[in-house]
């Protein structure tokens, strides 16, 4: 058998962790479309971000601590 191809450029995909993350990322890493990360943002249940540049970007770690939160307020059982 021959050997797989080479790619003549590098794969797009990043694999060191990051703290923060841009607004499509953010709503990946909660579970939710982008849009109802929005609505989500502006009602207080997720953080609001930071501005670095012209960069718009959340902190991990505030997104895992509104997520924590909201399992606080109203665990939700899966077999109800």
């Amino acid at each position: 058998m021959g050997r797989a191809p080479q790619l003549d450029h590098p794969s797009r995909i990043e694999v060191a962790p990051r703290r923060g993350l841009r607004r499509e990322e953010a709503a990946r890493y909660v579970g939710v479309s982008p849009t109802k990360y929005d609505e989500m943002v502006r009602d207080r249940r997720m953080p609001k971000p930071w501005r670095i540049d012209g960069c718009v970007v959340w902190d991990i770690r505030k997104l895992d601590a509104a997520l924590d939160s909201l399992l606080d307020d109203g665990e939700v059982n899966e077999w109800d």
